[in-house]
């Protein structure tokens, strides 16, 4: 599954609230791009999470800027670099090659993932991102946004199950 293209959705209808891990912090953790549970290389540099890797593809002519940051790092540099002409259109398609990367080198990382079974993931947050996730909005009392780096983890996880049987 490669995502092209952007999605908008104003409201994200959640299939099961009371199954559905609702974001990426304590015990899944390792769903965030920031976690740095383990180093890997990526076009033939070394970074210590998905964030880095995936802001460093913002302007190729800065990709080596990004290795070895944390994500918080990679983020605030990310909002700094000109952007690639084309990166409307390959944003998505990069974040996913990223994250099965991350799931696919690591046997500990891609087994936890697995045992989220078929739990739809929600990458809610306090931080108003409604184009990676969701934010909930306490007047209207919906979640609001796309949930990109969700269905990407969901999609990661389901091309896992498919590869490795």
């Amino acid at each position: 599954m490669i995502i092209k293209g952007v999605i908008y959705i104003s409201e994200y209808r959640i299939k099961d609230i009371d199954s559905a891990i609702m974001g990426f912090r304590g015990q899944y953790s390792f769903l965030s791009n920031m976690y740095e549970g383990s180093m890997f290389e990526y076009r033939g540099l070394r970074y210590k999470n998905v964030e880095a890797a995936f802001q460093s593809r913002k302007n190729t002519k800065r990709e080596q800027d990004f290795e070895m940051l944390t994500g918080k790092e990679a983020k605030q540099l990310g909002r700094h670099v000109a952007l690639r002409k084309d990166w409307e259109q390959v944003k998505y398609g990069i974040m996913y090659e990223i994250v099965y990367l991350k799931f696919t080198k690591n046997k500990e990382l891609q087994a936890k993932l697995l045992e989220t079974d078929d739990r739809e993931l929600i990458e809610l947050n306090t931080w108003n991102d409604k184009t990676w996730g969701v934010v909930y909005n306490s007047t209207t009392k919906k979640y609001e946004g796309d949930n990109m780096l969700g269905k990407i983890l969901m999609g990661v996880r389901e091309a896992i199950r498919h590869n490795y049987k």
